[in-house]
């Protein structure tokens, strides 16, 4: 197959920002259409903080269903399958009443919703390594990413603006989940990689992937970028309260779906193409602490700063652009760090250790905010990103020069 990849041209990378948007408006709708609703329904922050938690959870785990999509179907059929599902799970929002009563049935819709939607990112995910030739990897990385922001933006801007300009907010569930169903045609383009029924069994992909891990982690490089990943530096968890908390900056529902939609859009898709460009000609885990200090910053300062429509516009606008330069480090740090094994298995293990953090600090900042309010809420996060890079520097200049065979003995080196 990668004799094959070489020689054919590979689609246009806009593709994989259409089959992208699934996974990325599950999240937007949830923690921005859905915060905005039910926090203005009577909802708390916590209560908020919880959902964007259930939305995230499943992302540390789908490397547990990720060898499915390796062996067995293909990858267009789970595309479908599991977009399907996103749509389903998104319609019932535009007929259940957006109480606090409804809560714990959100909730396990918003778990359900979730974990499709990573399907569909498994899957294009598959598609990708297998229709990419080598020189265009990069453009169809930046591409995808764009299509996860761009879906953020879609679900949460454009479905808030929805459901207030149009005074019936069951239009933006079924906006969304139609948007999510109409991405299916893009998979016209793209080729369908081989089913893997024929290949080795799920639990035998389960063990290799064991291997590579082990492989990973023998080499400093590997983990110290497991490390970094399990850091809460560069998380962005505020971006999926900025909904919840603008009220304390008289923010209107206009503002923000401006600042969730085509704002946040337009600057994470900035924030990613200039975070690449840096990594290229820097160490790239030296890129991702900068770019988390610079978002400790940004926080910092809209926890300092005043609590106005404008400064809120200014400071998210600021913040989301940080997040986006954490995306484009993120995966620098871990293509850098999976080197030639870029098998989608492994891939989705990198990204369900990186969402470890996401998830615990975005519970973090619900219990914060309940506890000592927006600002407080903010300024924890930056107290756990600067904390998180001290950490690291820490551990990294501790283990300056150590080897395998310093630590486990000859046995472990000759293993590495």
């Amino acid at each position: 197959m990668a004799d094959e990849t070489t020689t054919r041209r590979s689609p246009h990378p806009a593709i994989w920002l259409v089959l992208y948007l699934p996974y990325g408006i599950t999240n937007g709708y949830v923690t921005v259409t859905l915060a905005w609703l039910l926090s203005h329904a009577g909802a708390s922050v916590a209560a908020v903080a919880g959902l964007a938690g259930l939305a995230l959870a499943p992302n540390t785990w789908k490397v547990l269903w990720a060898p499915l999509v390796d062996v067995s179907l293909t990858a267009k059929r789970w595309f479908v399958i599991a977009n399907l599902a996103t749509a389903a799970t998104l319609a019932p929002f535009a007929f259940l009443p957006l109480t606090v009563a409804m809560l714990p049935a959100f909730g396990w819709l918003v778990l359900i919703n979730s974990i499709a939607g990573s399907v569909t990112a498994i899957a294009t995910n598959r598609m990708m390594a297998y229709d990419t030739t080598d020189a265009d990897k990069g453009r169809a990385g930046g591409w995808s990413q764009a299509g996860n922001l761009g879906g953020v933006g879609l679900g949460g801007g454009a479905g808030l603006w929805i459901a207030q300009h149009t005074g019936h907010p069951w239009l933006a569930a079924a906006f969304v989940a139609a948007a999510c169903l109409l991405c299916t045609f893009a998979l016209a383009f793209p080729r369908d990689p081989p089913s893997g029924r024929e290949g080795p069994g799920y639990l035998s992909v389960l063990i290799e992937t064991g291997r590579d891990v082990w492989s990973l982690v023998q080499r400093r490089i590997g983990l110290l970028a497991c490390f970094l990943m399990l850091l809460p530096i560069g998380s962005g968890s505020a971006q999926n309260l900025f909904a919840a908390i603008a009220k304390d900056w008289g923010a209107s529902a206009d503002l923000v779906a401006l600042i969730g939609g085509v704002l946040q859009g337009v600057v994470g898709i900035v924030g990613c193409v200039i975070g690449g460009y840096v990594c290229d000609r820097m160490d790239r885990k030296r890129a991702y602490l900068l770019f988390g200090a610079v978002m400790a910053g940004a926080s910092l300062a809209m926890a300092l700063g005043p609590h106005t429509p404008w400064a809120f516009l200014v400071f998210a606008s600021l913040y989301n652009l940080t997040v986006g330069l954490s995306y484009g480090a993120y995966s620098a740090v871990s293509l850098e760090a999976i080197g030639q094994g870029a098998a989608a298995t492994k891939f989705n293990l990198i990204s369900s250790i990186s969402n470890v953090p996401l998830l615990v600090v975005v519970l973090v900042d619900g219990w914060a905010q309940t506890r000592w309010g927006s600002s407080g809420m903010l300024i924890g996060e930056t107290i756990l990103g600067l904390a998180g890079i001290a950490l690291y520097a820490l551990v990294a200049w501790a283990t300056r020069g150590l080897t395998w065979s310093r630590v486990f003995g000859r046995r472990a080196a000759a293993a590495g």
